[in-house]
């Protein structure tokens, strides 16, 4: 009664966010009003408990969203036995509140956020909805985080690599700054390139707009699109592969590398297969059992590369991510214990040390999949920038071979109760947890300039 007297509420107000659009009465809703219920209830207390979680950024960065981290560590002073006065920040009480929110972060994931999922995903699985893998059961890919021991990319927790063509015994090693590994085409993307029939590396990446929807099938006006032509450019995204193939990039890329990393022996990422391997039982045996339904066997191999398998493998890495700072939060404190209390290296800094001309590259494991930034300096200052974020890798369109993308693979032979009413195809979109803003440039309507910033 209390759940449903907020949702009366949250109704009635007029803020129904993710519930506003939903295919209300489709046939393609599978879940019980039980389980319903239950998502729904946990996601209400989810958006209430990240107000709060949210607030570790702040502590550690000054403020949220966008932390002011800064290049060596962070800004804000330790000063354990201080009263929080401005320039010494982080104290005993404020480090105790950051453990209270972890504790609270491994509950949550423990209790409420894997088991709502393996559930979900068990009804699901049962009502034989096994589609959406796409490239994922063919080619992952992540750039690998976490390390074990700093600086050495063979104790990654979440190991990084390439996989092509669904072989999990054989993984690739990753090199962001190889101009033969990472590359972006543009023959189907709104830019312009001299050869587009030809990739870029990130280093010498141009971002040219050349905004001409067009070709023999594209229906409609420049501002005014009815359908657009596969055949011609279509997309404002680029599409970013490595070594010309397309790739999956994600927390279910980051799952299936780990996995086959723990298969073959890395002992930094066996949490990772314990994680697969106790889901695989529960949505096949424990869970199936306990609602009285039929047991199956399907393998890990088989489940992971779904949408079922990247909602979960979304789930499991957050479980598995606030495991891991609940240990650097406990290093941290005895680093403070044995007197560091330093939170950035400067040594850097003075830039009468940097070199007038530079190239480098930086890369993260990001919610979204494997993200870098690539940058090129000359007389000291910046020549050339381009980042490849894990959403062009995912949203990209066809390239100059005609391959296509994660989003479009994982649409291919989805069947759909109502194709008026596409929410099979949601379902798998929503499970990459997408971000357009993120893998998309900017520019005016007609093409004019906006802007332009001068360095001297």
């Amino acid at each position: 009664r209390d759940v449903q007297n907020r949702l009366k509420k949250f109704v009635e107000s007029g803020q129904l966010g993710p519930f506003a659009n939903g295919y209300w009465g489709s046939k393609a809703y599978v879940l019980p009003a039980e389980a319903n219920l239950m998502a729904v209830t946990h996601y209400l207390e989810a958006l209430d408990l990240q107000k709060e979680w949210v607030k570790v950024h702040t502590i550690f960065g000054g403020k949220n969203p966008h932390p002011n981290y800064m290049v060596g560590g962070v800004p804000c002073a330790i000063n354990i036995d201080g009263d929080g006065a401005a320039g010494a920040p982080i104290n005993m009480e404020r480090l105790n509140f950051v453990e209270a929110r972890i504790k609270e972060m491994i509950d949550f994931n423990n209790n409420v956020y894997i088991p709502d999922v393996l559930a979900i995903g068990t009804l699901y699985k049962q009502a034989g909805w096994l589609y959406g893998g796409g490239l994922s059961a063919l080619n992952v890919a992540d750039y690998g985080t976490y390390e074990k021991v700093p600086y050495d990319h063979s104790t990654h927790q979440l190991p990084g690599g390439v996989i092509l063509d669904g072989d999990w015994d054989k993984i690739h090693e990753i090199d962001p700054r190889d101009p033969e590994q990472v590359q972006e085409f543009v023959t189907h993307s709104w830019y312009k390139y001299a050869d587009e029939s030809q990739g870029l590396h990130p280093w010498d990446g141009v971002t040219e707009a050349n905004y001409r929807p067009e070709g023999p099938n594209f229906k409609g006006t420049r501002t005014k699109i009815e359908q657009l032509d596969e055949s011609a450019k279509y997309s404002w995204i680029k599409s970013p592969r490595w070594r010309g193939h397309a790739v999956e990039v994600g927390p279910l890329s980051r799952y299936i590398l780990g996995y086959a990393h723990a298969v073959k022996g890395n002992k930094y990422c066996q949490r990772v297969k314990e994680q697969v391997d106790a889901s695989a039982i529960a949505i096949n045996s424990a869970i199936p059992k306990a609602l009285g339904l039929p047991e199956t066997g399907y393998t890990a191999k088989q489940l992971l590369p779904t949408t079922i398998g990247r909602t979960l493998a979304r789930a499991l890495e957050s479980q598995y991510a606030a495991e891991m700072m609940m240990d650097d939060f406990r290093q941290m404190v005895g680093n403070i214990k044995a007197g560091d209390t330093a939170t950035a290296n400067v040594e850097k800094w003075d830039p009468a040390t940097w070199p007038k001309e530079a190239k480098g590259v930086g890369t993260v494991a990001a919610p979204r999949g494997m993200l870098g930034h690539w940058i090129r300096i000359k007389d000291g200052r910046i020549e050339n920038y381009q980042c490849v974020v894990p959403t062009t890798w995912n949203g990209s369109p066809r390239d100059a071979k005609g391959q296509i993308g994660a989003f479009e693979a994982s649409l291919m032979n989805t069947p759909m109760v109502n194709p008026e009413q596409p929410l099979e195809i949601l379902r798998t979109l929503h499970s990459f947890d997408p971000c357009l803003a993120c893998s998309t440039h900017v520019m005016s309507p007609d093409g004019q300039e906006m802007a332009r910033v001068t360095v001297r």
